[in-house]
């Protein structure tokens, strides 16, 4: 199937309009081609990037989002990023002045979106600049920051380190999720202890290299699974020995098996 060409809203979006519009809250819908990819960008107002439709993968200086349809990613204001297609997908944003944020999510998440936050989020999206314009728009945004006061984090988040010596090493894990080294292997290739090499890894990511590795070879596996490839050849292209161990890390991770995310049909 032929993707479609992206549409007039994506070919001219210009966020310096959005950030600097009199309304606290304005949106985009913009609809991109398979393979699709942003230049990376940053936004002086905090973001709710969607895809209705699609799947899209938000890279981060912070760290790499994965975004099935069932999920948004929330990013602070000034945060640079970029989004990745997999695939046709329809975005689908909504800008908050920094004003219009008190109590909403304080740092880059994954948060679920239920159908009534995709319904608000679509409809504020077609309202562009105009959204606090009318009664109706206003009541839209005060009930889209209502329901953002309460999601809970997804585990769809991958952290990133900014020193480079373990960048190097995630970067590696990354494109080769199987890789053969374990902890002490990278320790040595550094030139320090393994003991070192944790409390180092720990400190720029958050989690332990043990955690990190496993969240990422998750995270690439899942962005396999939604682009329709079979389980095992997933599994054991991303580290896994059999389907079982797959599945059962899977399930620990997302809190449903892998054949969920199957594309349907």
């Amino acid at each position: 199937m032929t993707a479609a060409a992206p549409n007039l809203a994506a070919v001219s979006f210009d966020p310096a309009l959005y950030d600097a519009a009199s309304s606290p809250l304005t949106g985009v819908a913009a609809d991109y081609p398979a393979g699709a990819e942003t230049p990376f960008h940053r936004h002086a107002r905090c973001q709710l990037v969607y895809a209705v439709e699609g799947v899209m993968v938000v890279e981060a200086a912070t760290g790499r989002w994965v975004v099935p349809p069932t999920t948004a990613v929330w990013l602070g204001p000034d945060v640079e990023h970029r989004l990745l297609m997999r695939g046709p997908v329809r975005v689908r944003s909504v800008f908050v002045a920094a004003d219009a944020a008190g109590g909403l999510p304080a740092a880059e998440c994954v948060i679920h979106v239920s159908p009534l936050l995709r319904e608000l989020i679509s409809e504020i999206a077609h309202l562009g600049l105009e959204v606090c314009a009318t009664r109706r728009g206003r009541l839209l945004a005060a009930l889209l920051r209502e329901e953002l006061r309460r999601p809970q984090a997804l585990p769809f988040h991958l952290p990133w380190p900014a020193d480079a010596r373990i960048a190097a090493i995630c970067a590696e894990l990354s494109g080769n999720p199987a890789h053969p080294f374990h902890a002490a292997d990278w320790a040595a290739s550094l030139a320090m202890s393994e003991k070192t090499f944790h409390r180092h890894f720990h400190r720029h990511t958050g989690l332990s290299f043990g955690r990190w590795r496993q969240q990422a070879r998750l995270l690439l596996a899942l962005d396999h699974l939604l682009r329709g490839e079979p389980i095992l050849p997933v599994a054991l292209r991303c580290g896994y020995e059999s389907h079982s161990a797959f599945t059962l890390a899977f399930r620990k991770q997302f809190g449903m098996p892998p054949s969920r995310f199957l594309p349907a049909g």
